[in-house]
This record gives C-alpha cells, sequence and structure tokens, in this order.
C-alpha cells in the first residue's frame, strides 16, 4: 500500500499488543508511540480475520505518520497487503516462502523458543531477527518453553553481529537488566506496557527508553522522541 519503512537497526522496546478491546489497545498503542515507541507487532490472535483488517488498516495508518515499523504476527496475506514486517512461529508457514513474497528487505522474524538449531535454521532462511523466550514466566504464553540467560549469550556470540536477537517473556524494565548488560539490543515486551492504563503508558514507556539509552542500546534510529 505504500513505501515500507525499515529502521537501519531492530533493536529497542517491540511492543506486542494484547487481547483488549481494539479501542483500549489503539489508545495504549497511541500513547506508546507518542513516548518513543518505533517498533510494534500486531498480534491479536482472538480476533476473528474478518475484524482485524479494520484493526490494521487504523494501526497502519497511525504507523506511517510516526515512521513506526509495524510487524504483523502470522499473517502473510495481511503483510504484504500493507506492506509490513512479519512474524513467524515455527507453527505459522515457511520463512522462505514469506521471504519470496515480501521481499529480500522486509523484516521477518522468527520464534526460535530456546534453541540454537532453530535460530540457525532460520537465519539461514533469511530471518532478520530470531526471537528467544520465554526469559521470565509471562502470563499471556504461561505454556512457553524458558530460556536461560546463557543461552541468550550463545546466541548473540554466534549470531549477533549479523542478526539481531531479540527476547520476549515476562519482560519489566527491572528485570531486564541483565538482559541489557549481556548485550540484546531488542526486548519484545507485552504486559509490563500494555497492561498498564493509558495514562501511566507514557511513563512506562519512558523508563524503558532511560533504561536502554542508559545502556548505549538506542542508537540513532530511536533516539527522536
Amino acid at each position: 500500500m505504500s513505501e515500507l519503512i525499515y529502521p537501519k537497526r531492530l533493536q529497542g522496546v517491540y511492543l506486542i499488543t494484547n487481547n483488549d478491546p481494539w479501542s483500549l489497545v489503539f489508545a495504549k498503542l497511541q500513547a506508546a508511540i507518542t513516548a518513543g515507541v518505533r517498533i510494534v507487532q500486531y498480534r491479536r490472535k482472538q480476533v476473528p480475520l474478518t475484524e482485524q483488517w479494520a484493526e490494521l488498516t487504523q494501526l497502519f495508518e497511525y504507523c506511517q505518520g510516526f515512521k513506526v515499523q509495524l510487524i504483523i504476527n502470522d499473517q502473510l496475506e495481511q503483510a504484504a497487503h500493507f506492506g509490513c514486517g512479519l512474524h513467524l512461529g515455527q507453527s505459522d508457514g515457511s520463512l522462505i516462502e514469506a521471504r519470496a513474497v515480501l521481499g529480500d528487505q522486509a523484516i521477518i522474524g522468527r520464534t526460535c523458543h530456546n534453541s540454537l538449531g532453530l535460530a540457525e535454521r532460520a537465519v539461514a532462511e533469511g530471518a532478520s531477527y530470531v526471537a528467544f523466550g520465554a526469559v521470565y514466566p509471562s502470563r499471556y504464553k504461561p505454556n512457553a518453553v524458558r530460556v536461560e540467560l546463557e543461552t541468550l549469550k550463545q546466541a548473540l556470540q554466534q549470531f549477533g553481529t549479523n542478526t539481531p536477537i531479540c527476547a520476549i517473556g515476562g519482560l519489566t524494565v527491572e528485570n531486564s537488566v541483565p538482559l541489557v548488560n549481556s548485550g540484546i539490543r531488542l526486548l519484545a515486551i507485552v504486559g509490563d506496557i500494555m497492561d498498564c492504563p493509558p495514562e501511566n503508558i507514557g511513563p512506562r514507556v519512558t523508563a524503558w527508553l532511560n533504561l536502554l539509552t542508559a545502556r548505549g542500546t538506542i542508537l540513532e534510529d530511536f533516539e527522536s522522541r
């Protein structure tokens, strides 16, 4: 639909939507983006696909205005239609097929749980980033496989030079300090931001950005907020 927006580096706060009513989700996303979030994943698996299109249209137009990279969970057709990034779980289809449809420059991420082997395969197939988690217990994915900090460090050493390593699962400003200190530069967040009421989201995003900026995580792509 529109020219794609690609940050030079995938790093910083990677905000994922929750399953609140859409009007509330959108208000929260507006607050987060206004505060400085520059990567958003649309993930609304409990919403019928027929309703997702209207939500995505509104969100896409808002993200375009703030030069926010929108990434869509699972749905290749939606990503192709809106010219957005795509995130694929292990059972969400072929990364090779998605790359062929979306093109060489598209952002395509792959869930790798706690497996360096899955990450190696994803990188070979053209993943833009590989996501490991859950780092901590998460009410959004209570049965998710846990990943140890040591595995994340190994992933950074093995892939991190060319492929961003994304950590996800129960992350908060307070418990993410070891991740940031170890070199993780892309942190996927749901509850620590999206569970806040809209009026509290700005200060929470600011706390995240202060943590990341203090450790040199956020470079020029995310400095203007």
